[in-house]
């Protein structure tokens, strides 16, 4: 997972923001607000993480699977761990 360290620092700052979002859940629900707010912030958490999932993705797609450097076997190991990761993802 090298190459994500290339990224860290734009994906650490994902991270907190959904961990932002998350507290804010939190605390609306903890505070009885408006579903529709509790709603928004659901759907923006959600949003945020499809975001950093979709970079992840992409990331591993281009250095495990599209990169020319990979032998036969190298690229098919990179595409099982990216089906199982969607399938897990996507349940």
């Amino acid at each position: 997972m090298g190459h994500i360290a290339l990224n860290k620092d734009n994906l650490i700052k994902r991270v907190k923001r959904i961990a932002g979002l998350i507290q804010a859940i939190e605390k609306a629900l903890e505070s009885d607000h408006d579903c529709d707010k509790t709603l928004h912030l659901v759907a923006g958490a959600r949003g945020a993480i499809n975001g950093l999932m979709e970079e992840i993705i992409e990331d591993h797609a281009r250095e495990h699977v599209a990169n020319p450097a990979l032998t036969e076997q190298e690229r098919n190991k990179g595409v099982e761990e990216l089906l199982e990761a969607i399938r897990r993802y996507s349940k």
